[in-house]
């Protein structure tokens, strides 16, 4: 398979849908994955009419984890053929979905694993089919918890549950992912994807580009940050955006009860306002 068909693009509405495509595999992650997954979300950054995003998988899963074939002799016998240490020029963190300034959804389709579950937790908003198998899976590779999940997953989830999730490496499903706070929605598992795809199009439709993107840093910002340190950044955004067209324009078209008409993004924007 060409790298270009490992994973989809599809533009509709404002929405860019990614789909990661190698389902004979279960869209198993490889390096030709990574490399074309990042690449897309950096093109859904850099383009204008996109305002939002959307991962799923082709087929039955939403991805299981790097290729086992390509570290167990069955292809490239590296950890570097399943995408798992990537260096060099160019590279881009497996956290790379969170740095992109627009709202990345998960549509997660089918089973979620090990390097899939951490490309789930990247994304900003989780959609999930009901009955969907979720692990983490390092602890029986003989692994840690990989690519910034041990951050991630108890800001989540809490610390005592993130731990549980780490360290038995037990499979769950979507309903209690839901219950744990790790997706927003689950949904039966033919409407996963068009369930995503709808709350992106509103997103897409209704809300300001920049405001989504300054609230998504501000978000990832203040983890590290006091509460007083992050009142006193958000107080100097307000700031900035009461002087904004933005919000001359969410205005107008409340009191007009019409739909908004919100600039884009510009191509090559990182985060607004800061």
């Amino acid at each position: 398979m060409a790298d270009e068909d490992v994973v989809l693009w599809d533009e509709v509405d404002g929405v860019a849908t990614l789909t990661l495509n190698r389902p004979e595999r279960l869209n198993a992650w490889t390096a030709s994955m990574e490399r074309r997954y990042f690449d897309l979300l950096q093109q859904a950054a850099d383009t204008p009419s996109v305002r939002a995003v959307v991962v799923t998988g082709a087929g039955r899963g939403f991805c299981p984890g790097a290729d086992m074939d390509l570290l167990a002799g069955g292809g490239v016998e590296t950890p570097e053929g399943a995408g798992l240490t990537a260096t060099g020029p160019g590279h881009r963190p497996k956290t790379f979905a969170t740095t992109i300034p627009k709202i990345v959804v998960a549509a997660v389709n089918g089973a979620c694993a090990g390097v899939g579950l951490v490309q789930a937790l990247c994304c900003d908003v989780r959609f999930a089919a009901a009955g969907a198998k979720w692990t983490t899976a390092f602890s029986r590779r003989g692994l840690v918890a990989e690519y910034g999940s041990a951050w991630l997953l108890p800001r989540l989830v809490g610390t005592s549950r993130a731990l549980d999730l780490l360290a038995s490496g037990r499979v769950f499903t979507s309903e209690e992912a839901a219950a744990l706070g790790l997706v927003s929605r689950v949904v039966p598992a033919h409407d996963v994807l068009a369930e995503a795809q709808a709350y992106a199009r509103d997103l897409a439709a209704s809300c300001s580009p920049a405001s989504m993107a300054v609230m998504k840093r501000q978000v990832y910002e203040a983890w590290d940050l006091s509460l007083g340190e992050a009142l006193a950044r958000a107080n100097e955004l307000m700031v900035r955006s009461l002087g904004g067209p933005d919000f001359v324009e969410g205005v107008q078209s409340y009191m007009g009860r019409r739909p908004p008409a919100f600039s884009p993004l510009g191509e090559g924007t990182t985060f607004p306002g800061g």
